[in-house]
């Protein structure tokens, strides 16, 4: 094993005045969004000449965030209650808002065709929203704690969601159902990731343990314990050959799947580790924490070999147990480099402007949130539907640019006359 094969850091991130709690690549542009308790969200551009933008509109900390499957919206979770949409080329913040829950929203996530979002919450609940609507579809219930995160299948026919209940649980987001229930006796899951091949689903505990679950056989395949504290994040390599998880240990781990075991150990934030992420391709992959920063990293191992598996089926995963004193091929340390970069990144902040509700008006929009059966009960359109939040929301900052560039005009003929007046003196 080289240097050369480990993964390096790439870029730092600094402009969250609070811990960072979720990250998310766009799957369309070189773009990561971060959400964070300071409220806010940003958007980050690899480019170094572009500037980071901060989105300021929710009223408490926010938890969780989502890229839509074209990249077009972003979704977002708070424990103000709230869920909202914005759209992250809008100059000025533009987005749309819904109560979603009567407690904090603990995550969110779009379905794969991007017709629905689902989110959980701290009211022991799981909900299904149209996207075009922005309206309540039904609710998926089961637990009997706080839900910390319910993610979609890659097909969309599944929901996986996990609570401090101790379960980790499957439905049918048709049907409503539960169709199956994993038990845990020792601790409680953070968070639940699918791999891509949708076969099994991987979770982060409380227990110091990350574990994966194979849906079709319904038993547990690989479990690591391979951190001192607990891990708060997992994430599947889009090959579906690695994990990468974060632990509140201030430590990264890359598990090798087909091999079984830990392969890297990485450092450099200072304090817990809140998320990781890859990128669509899994050429890079972000990790977040408590220290406030974000970081990209390069993922450099196995190249060819995720190259090759991306788009073919994966086999299934061989029944695997890892323990914490489970050798690792490297170490790799980044705070040391980190030392020389201590000022934070240029950022431009923007408020929220809330969209006109072309769809309902207040009264409407309770009864859908408290459970309408006949709007829980519409199907949405194939095409027209799914995108018209998009449409509605893009219109609204064609708008919005059309008027910052009006008022620029205004303002260079203001210079000019000054200039001319000058000129004559």
């Amino acid at each position: 094993m080289t240097t050369s094969d480990c993964p390096s850091l790439e870029r730092h991130f600094r402009g969250h005045k609070d811990t960072v709690t979720a990250l998310a690549f766009n799957p369309a542009l070189q773009q990561l969004a971060s959400c964070s308790l300071d409220n806010s969200l940003m958007l980050w551009n690899f480019h170094k000449t572009v500037r980071a933008f901060r989105f300021l509109g929710h009223t408490d900390g926010v938890l969780d965030l989502t890229f839509s499957p074209s990249g077009h919206l972003v979704a977002s979770a708070s424990r103000d209650r709230s869920v909202r949409l914005w759209v992250p080329s809008a100059v000025r913040g533009t987005s749309g808002e819904f109560r979603a829950h009567t407690g904090s929203v603990r995550s969110v996530h779009f379905s794969p065709d991007g017709h629905q979002l689902v989110t959980s919450s701290d009211d022991k609940s799981i909900k299904l929203w149209s996207v075009a609507r922005r309206r309540f579809v039904s609710t998926l219930l089961g637990h009997s704690n706080w839900v910390r995160c319910s993610r979609f299948s890659p097909d969309g026919n599944a929901v996986a969601s996990c609570a401090d209940d101790k379960s980790i649980k499957l439905f049918d987001p048709r049907s409503g159902q539960c169709t199956h229930t994993f038990h845990e006796s020792k601790g409680h899951a953070f968070n639940v990731e699918w791999h891509p091949s949708g076969t099994c689903i991987g979770a982060a505990l409380s227990n110091n343990v990350a574990r994966i679950y194979d849906v079709r056989a319904l038993k547990v395949v690989q479990h690591y314990c391979s951190h001192e504290g607990p891990v708060n994040r997992v994430a599947f390599h889009p090959s579906g050959n690695y994990l990468l998880t974060a632990s509140q240990d201030a430590t990264m781990k890359v598990l090798d799947l087909l091999e079984g075991r830990p392969i890297f150990t990485l450092q450099g934030h200072e304090g817990a580790i809140t998320s990781v992420a890859f990128s669509p391709s899994g050429e890079y992959f972000a990790s977040s924490g408590v220290d406030n920063q974000v970081f990209v990293w390069k993922t450099n191992f196995d190249i060819e070999d995720w190259q090759s598996a991306l788009g073919e089926e994966t086999a299934g995963l061989n029944e695997t147990v890892a323990e914490l004193n489970s050798p690792v091929k490297c170490k790799v340390d980044a705070r040391t480099a980190l030392k020389e970069l201590q000022q934070p990144d240029q950022v431009i902040t923007t408020v929220s402007q809330p969209l006109e509700d072309r769809n309902s008006n207040t009264e409407n929009h309770k009864s859908g949130l408290h459970g309408d059966n006949k709007m829980a009960n519409e199907k949405d359109c194939n095409c027209h539907n799914t995108f018209a939040a998009e449409r509605n929301l893009q219109n609204e900052t064609i708008n919005l640019l059309k008027g910052t560039v009006e008022l620029l005009e205004q303002r260079m003929s203001l210079l000019e006359e000054k200039l001319a007046n000058l000129s004559a003196k």
